[in-house]
């Protein structure tokens, strides 16, 4: 029986998704977090600590673990764990992504670097020292820009800027978020942020699968709310894409473009682009699968779930096929609308009831913390419809949101 190794960080949505995608392929699951399971001592076999800010570490620690249990695939669930495994994998002789290709995709600096040597479309950027004169920065800049951070995901820290003093203060909020102890950054990350020209236009996800170099586009969604800042809170995705032909033609083309240019040849991707009339532009490419649960939106063939599909590229498994269903589907992740604790929700019975909505799954707890962007990473929870077509998707996600309301104290 294959062994596969999952690494599956304690803040993750996925582990259930990609547990029972595991499960469903009947592999000896191996399971690996950076905080020790209550259970490890019991099942030492299946359940490992591991240090996910030390790659070279940990491909140390599962490289003496494979000497008594052969693994045949390591898989990272999300961006904290790319690197890791392609360290793991590269230890173990596994066909995987480079350390550097993954380590690129993650670090938002080092990926504009390389998009931009190979002229693929991409934002202007330059850096921004915290440690250095901001003001001067600031009158230097160009408006409108977006400042980010250059290791953080899910638009965390990302805030735009008009002019100077947004500038400023767009700089001393992400200092002070890189500050918190719930953030670990450290060298250039910790020492520097980055300004990106800021492109208009209709914004899109292209999740995707690399084998062997070539990109496999498995969906591409649409993003229907607008995202002009100042912060950049996903809400809504749909699929398929009501884009042209052409135009998402070009999306996959670029796409593929900057895979290349970061080296990544295999595995999941996920990337983000803004699309004006100059055509498609990239706004950062992950070398992992879509995050949350949005997943969900997803099957494959005659319903195999994204996790399964990459579980079985990771183990060198055939694939029936790559082709989603026909059926139009979508998520909308439910945002945080001010900080406070969790009271009550209301509502979800009726949003439940709207026509095309699958789930309704209230993700936070109650008395939970609620920190929203840009502070915040979190959502409240994952509203997902499917229907006969794209718009009665987006409309069934509205109508549903609009049923539910929170208590936030």
């Amino acid at each position: 029986m294959d062994r596969l190794l999952l690494l599956l960080p304690t803040t993750t949505y996925r582990t259930e998704a990609f547990i029972d995608a595991a499960r469903a392929l009947g592999v000896d699951l191996v399971c690996a977090s950076e905080k020790p399971n209550v259970f490890e001592a019991e099942a030492p076999e299946h359940l490992v600590t591991l240090d996910f800010t030390d790659p070279e570490g940990a491909a140390a620690s599962v490289a003496n673990f494979h000497k008594a249990r052969p693994i045949q695939a390591v898989v990272g669930v999300d961006d904290t764990t790319a690197v890791v495994a392609a360290a793991i994998a590269e230890r173990l002789g596994l066909e995987a992504n480079p350390v550097a290709a993954a380590s690129a995709a993650r670090n938002k600096l080092e990926m504009r670097r390389r998009l931009h040597a190979a002229h693929v479309p991409a934002p202007r950027f330059r850096t921004i020292s915290l440690e250095g004169d901001i003001d001067r920065a600031a009158r230097d800049a160009e408006f409108p820009c977006v400042l980010k951070p250059l290791t953080l995901s899910a638009s965390r820290g990302v805030i735009r800027a008009d002019d100077p003093a947004q500038f400023v203060a767009a700089v001393r909020r992400i200092r002070a978020l890189l500050a918190r102890p719930d953030v670990s950054v450290a060298g250039d990350a910790a020492r520097m942020l980055l300004a990106e020209e800021f492109v208009p236009g209709r914004e899109v996800a292209l999740e995707g699968l690399l084998m062997e170099g070539r990109l496999h586009t498995l969906a591409l969604f649409d993003k229907p709310d607008p995202l002009d800042g100042p912060f950049f809170e996903e809400t809504i995705y749909v699929t398929p894409s009501r884009l042209p032909a052409d135009v998402q033609a070009r999306i996959a083309t670029v796409t593929a473009q900057a895979c290349a240019a970061l080296d990544l040849t295999q595995g999941p991707v996920h990337a983000e682009l803004r699309v004006d009339e100059r055509g498609p532009w990239v706004i950062e490419v992950a070398a992992r699968s879509i995050g949350g649960l949005c997943s969900r939106t997803l099957r494959f063939g005659t319903g195999m779930t994204l996790e399964e599909l990459i579980l079985r590229h990771a183990l060198r498994w055939p694939i029936a096929s790559l082709q989603r269903e026909r059926r139009p589907a979508g998520v909308m992740m439910i945002p945080i609308p001010r900080a406070g604790r969790l009271r009550a929700v209301h509502g979800q019975a009726q949003a439940e009831a709207v026509p095309g909505i699958d789930e309704v799954a209230v993700t936070a707890h109650l008395t939970q913390e609620l920190v929203p962007l840009p502070e915040g990473w979190q959502y409240l929870g994952f509203i997902f419809a499917r229907a006969e077509s794209a718009d009665a998707v987006e409309r069934a996600l509205r109508t549903a949101h609009a049923q539910l309301s929170f208590e936030i104290e």
